[in-house]
């Protein structure tokens, strides 16, 4: 380097307490280095994203890299190297009179558009028109902290003295110097290159996250004060550094081929018909979906997974996100794949499975592929205060937050499971969505009970499916009970993101496997597995007396017993009822419901899988009696010997007439595993807590007996529908898979619909009203993604205030903690991850009513416990004292003394 240094080289751009810093010119080339080897023009990535833009891998890495060599451009600004102002002497002087209250995203996209884009068209002049082209890209780069910029809003002059602007100026024309000399800026000029990068830039801004992320870590990118040529530095330091990050994260896993059911699933010694259908149903080579409709115990899961190795074999997908409706149905996917995920690769291969949310047998491979040493120093907080709103993190702290909460690994894993929730915050407008986007790629993403959520769900999962489909990734969707509107929808939103004209469907056969597009025919009618074609009977019971009655009858022969609630409330309610009763002790009676911190949830989620699950037996299950609300009824492997189920809409009761002596087993409840062996039990019967169906009913007809549950599911139309149809003169009977289809349909059909009248059709009707806001408030909320990464694709905000869920009640998750000696200490004690087993999630009314329990010595003492745990900033903390003790027990859960809710 010559006598004159660079003013560039006067600008701090990550630093630490203790005072080391490192030049904002050297970070920007760790990141640009990180993005260097990120798009390999060889590697899948860069091959995916180039062919989608109609350009060489080539030219989209270099000139990619040379626009993140500018992604902190924004920290110029005299008012954020204000900051920290004791660093240095060689470092520019702060101006108290420019305060920083805009984000340095932002402010580096304004520089450009405002300065940087009009001062360089003279000294780039032979190539200066393809400055009017990047505008595009360095909205990509600049919002690299997971929110697209501000494209307006404050004059630079408020934040850059013009030695800042004369600085950044000399960086660009020096970067573009050492990344685009010789470059072939004609391509920018291409109309068509501007519509085609919309399409793409979300995957290209999460690798703008990733590549921060990692250029961040300083575990291998020192920090130096030292002044050099930026070639120089680029070649000696940042580009080893970054071989060195991204060679510490673990390869890619080779794919195994697909070698036929039993390798797969060696216990499997007969095959079902649609596994025989995942097996052999032909392949095409582009995005495909499939939709596999049938009965509990058809085997959908393994079927599913056949169809996943098969893609991953044949190179048409590089992983796997499983999503499920509930972190119980999580939980039992995540175990059932531990077993047989590794077989999809290559055995000296270690691929890595994740679950989404909780602490649970996390692989320590991919902890340390998500970019975290344990002893990683976290770079400097740029500003200080709980509210996150106005504090700003910088790149590795807020890696750290965002990698402590574990239901966001999944997506970035080879194989994930986690919640539905996660997959659909990448179609929204919260943070980092665009890293969620770039984790889901090219994977197979697996729905499953897809039929299990409300119409604001359902249009973010459309949303997810079609842009999952424009991607090039390839989705499986399984369901018992799914509605024909319902799978119209989803193949029509998959269609719209593969470009096509949607396929007619309208095979209406079940069991069913749907698959397109299809080399052939693309609606297929499946037989199903002998053991699961039954007739359940139902007999109706309409008072609480009459179900006491007949789980007492029950237990006194020693069967298994579980009565479903539909509230929590309810659920509660039931188990004291039974508590008091002289002929159940506490070792027989069992409560299971949403509202458990992690670590109990876990607890009784396994006691429960263990006493009435597959491997149950007799001594395990005689006279056990569960009281539980609807964690049980999708995905969990339970089988009772009774089954009670307050009154739900037919897919729901149908699901859980699923749980009702679900596996083959003796007289006494031990499995019988000979080949063809028939149960023993007697014909099962499904008894039904619900009013009778009468034609004059009005609309308080269910709510005199159950207001709880009009609550929960308010279109009372359909419930009437669903009673009418199950019971006449209070018995009533169906059969599987014949009348599978007819139900659905009598219950979700228009045609159905037109038998409700009356009363009962004006509350049916404020319930349909509510079904159309949630789609509305879907399609308010869902992001533009066809504007491109752009602030004004979507209404951003932070990810805390994103909704995937609409409900009655807003949840709030609560950290539980016990005071010890003057500190908050977490309620899970001797388990990894011991604040996020502490957690518990509990309507806000309730939070809001709890909090005022709070002294002003405990919140001192919480306000600390935030600022030395920083997973907890983004939480709130419940202190269980000798004043707040009632509020949660092991064996109850989350409730107030007062004022249950549902």
């Amino acid at each position: 380097m010559g006598n004159a240094i660079p003013k560039y080289f006067k600008y701090w751009g990550k630093a630490e307490k203790d005072g080391s810093y490192h030049l904002l010119p050297y970070h920007c080339l760790d990141v640009a280095a990180v993005g260097w080897i990120l798009l390999n023009p060889k590697k899948s990535l860069c091959l995916r994203v180039a062919a989608q833009l109609g350009v060489e891998p080539g030219w989209l890495r270099d000139f990619f890299v040379f626009c993140l060599a500018l992604h902190d451009m924004g920290k110029f600004s005299r008012a954020f190297q204000g900051l920290i102002t004791d660093l240095s002497p060689d470092l520019v002087k702060a101006n108290p009179r420019m305060q920083y209250t805009e984000r340095h995203d932002t402010l580096g996209f304004w520089l450009w558009r405002e300065h940087l884009s009009p001062q360089l068209e003279k000294p780039l002049s032979g190539n200066g028109e393809w400055l009017k082209k990047i505008e595009p890209w360095l909205e990509i780069v600049t919002g690299h902290h997971g929110i697209p910029p501000k494209k307006s809003g404050g004059r630079i002059s408020n934040f850059f003295e013009r030695e800042d602007e004369e600085a950044a100026c000399h960086f660009v024309l020096n970067i573009h110097s050492l990344f685009l000399s010789g470059f072939a800026h004609a391509a920018l000029r291409n109309n068509g290159l501007k519509q085609r990068l919309k399409t793409v830039s979300w995957q290209l801004a999460g690798t703008a996250a990733l590549a921060d992320w990692l250029g961040s870590n300083q575990e291998y990118f020192k920090y130096c004060s030292e002044p050099e040529e930026l070639a120089v530095y680029s070649h000696k330091h940042a580009l080893p550094s970054a071989e060195k990050a991204i060679q510490s994260m673990p390869a890619k896993p080779k794919t195994s081929r697909f070698q036929g059911l039993s390798n797969l699933f060696p216990f499997i010694k007969q095959s079902t018909p649609l596994q025989e259908y995942a097996i052999n149903e032909p392949l095409n080579d582009r995005p495909q979906l499939f939709i596999l409709e049938d009965v509990t115990g058809a085997g959908k899961s393994e079927a599913a997974l056949i169809l996943t190795h098969r893609l991953l074999s044949a190179g048409l997908a590089d992983g796997l996100y499983v999503a499920l409706p509930t972190m119980a149905t999580a939980n039992a996917m995540y175990n059932r794949l531990g077993k047989v995920y590794r077989r999809f690769y290559k055995s000296s291969d270690l691929p890595s499975l994740v679950l989404a949310h909780g602490a649970r047998d996390l692989s320590d491979a991919f902890r340390k592929s998500v970019f975290l040493s344990e002893d990683q120093a976290a770079d400097l907080n740029y500003s200080e205060g709980h509210d996150e709103q106005e504090q700003e993190l910088s790149a590795t702290a807020y890696c750290n937050a965002w990698l402590a909460d574990n239901r966001k690994k999944a997506l970035l894993a080879d194989v994930g499971v986690g919640t539905l929730d996660q997959a659909l915050l990448a179609v929204l407008p919260a943070r980092h969505q665009s890293l969620r986007l770039l984790g889901l790629g090219r994977k197979v993403l697996l729905v499953d009970e897809v039929h299990a959520y409300d119409n604001y769900m359902q249009k973010l999962l459309d949303a997810l499916l079609e842009t999952h489909a424009r991607q090039g990734g390839s989705v499986i969707l399984l369901s018992a009970t799914l509605p024909q509107t319902m799978r119209a929808n989803l193949v029509v939103a998959f269609h719209r993101g593969l470009g096509d004209n949607t396929s007619e469907i309208h095979n209406n056969a079940y069991p069913l496997a749907t698959h397109l597009p299809a080399a052939g025919e693309s609606e297929k009618h499946i037989d199903t597995r002998e053991e699961v074609k039954r007739s359940v009977m139902i007999e109706q019971l309409e008072a609480e007396e009459a179900i006491i009655e007949q789980i007492r009858q029950a237990v006194s022969k020693g069967q298994c017993v579980c009565w479903i609630r539909n509230t929590v409330k309810a659920a509660r309610a039931s188990y004291r009822t039974l508590a008091d009763c002289k002929w159940l002790d506490d070792e027989h009676l069992h409560l299971f419901h949403s509202r458990f911190a992690m670590v109990d949830r876990q607890r009784v989620e396994s006691d429960t899988v263990g006493r009435f699950g597959e491997k149950s037996n007799h001594k395990d299950r005689e006279g056990q009696v569960l009281i539980a609300t609807q964690v049980v009824e999708q995905s969990l492997d339970l089988d009772f010997d009774v089954l009670i189920t307050d009154l739900a809409p037919i897919d729901l009761i149908i699901q859980r007439a699923g749980r009702l002596r679900r596996h083959i087993r003796d007289e006494r409840g031990n499995r019988l595993r000979e080949l063809n062996a028939k149960d023993r039990r007697g014909t099962p019967i499904l008894y039904l807590f619900a009013p009778d169906p009468t034609k004059d009913a009005n609309a308080n007809w269910l709510k005199t007996h159950q207001k709880g549950t009009q609550a929960v599911y308010p279109h009372v139309g359909r419930l009437w529908l669903t009673a009418k149809l199950l019971l006449k003169d209070g018995k009533g009977k169906f059969t599987m898979p014949d009348d599978a289809r007819g139900l659905i349909e009598g219950v979700y059909s228009h045609e159905a619909e037109d038998a409700i009248t009356g009363s009962l059709l004006d509350a049916s009707i404020e319930a349909v009203g509510k079904n159309l806001m949630q789609q509305s408030m879907a399609d308010l909320n869902a992001l533009k993604l066809n504007k491109g990464y752009t602030r004004s694709s979507g209404d951003w905000d932070e990810e805390s205030r994103i909704s995937t869920r609409l409900t009655e009640q807003e949840s709030i998750s609560v950290a539980l903690a016990y005071v010890k000696e003057g500190r908050l200490c977490p309620y899970a004690k001797d388990t990894h991850h011991e604040w996020a087993m502490s957690v518990v999630k509990i309507p806000e009314w309730e939070w809001e009513k709890a909090k005022q329990q709070i002294t002003a010595t405990i919140q001192k003492l919480i306000e600390d416990l935030k600022t030395e745990v920083k997973a907890l900033r983004w939480l709130e903390v419940f202190p269980l004292t000798n004043e707040t003790a009632t509020y949660y027990s092991a064996g109850d859960g989350w409730q107030l003394e007062t004022g249950e809710s549902l």
